[in-house]
């Protein structure tokens, strides 16, 4: 049954040592503290309940856009969302080809954290 569940900077270090072994340098530790606050808001927008995709969507677009670490920010942020989902109990493809689209919108186009969970849902596993 899938949970909900609240992380803090130590979890995303923590998840760092696994996406990106060896490689444990960061540029702005203050990212990782700012997602973890951002997670966290319920609701965050009127009209819009957060929920484990919302959250995911969260862990994604902050590494994506403001790039925490010196290189990798892309499949780490991948890896962030994987792990925050498995952890919320949903399964994705976890393959890194289908969320390079996503990834790549985030980037060029405006896309907000709504828009980007919704996509997330699309790539739930059967």
């Amino acid at each position: 049954m899938p949970g909900e569940y609240f992380i803090d900077y130590r979890w995303i270090l923590e998840r760092q040592e696994e996406i990106l072994p060896g490689d444990l340098s960061v540029n702005d530790y203050s990212v990782f503290v700012g997602v973890a606050a951002r997670h966290k808001v319920d609701p965050p927008r009127h009209d819009q309940v957060s929920d484990a995709f919302w959250r995911a969507a969260v862990l994604l677009q902050e590494c994506v856009l403001l790039r925490p670490l010196p290189t990798r920010n892309e499949l780490f942020g991948h890896g962030l969302a994987v792990a925050y989902l498995e952890l919320s109990g949903y399964r994705v493809h976890t393959k890194f080809e289908p969320w390079r689209d996503l990834i790549s919108d985030i980037r060029g186009v405006p896309l907000d954290s709504y828009q980007i969970a919704d996509r997330l849902r699309a790539l739930q596993a059967s």
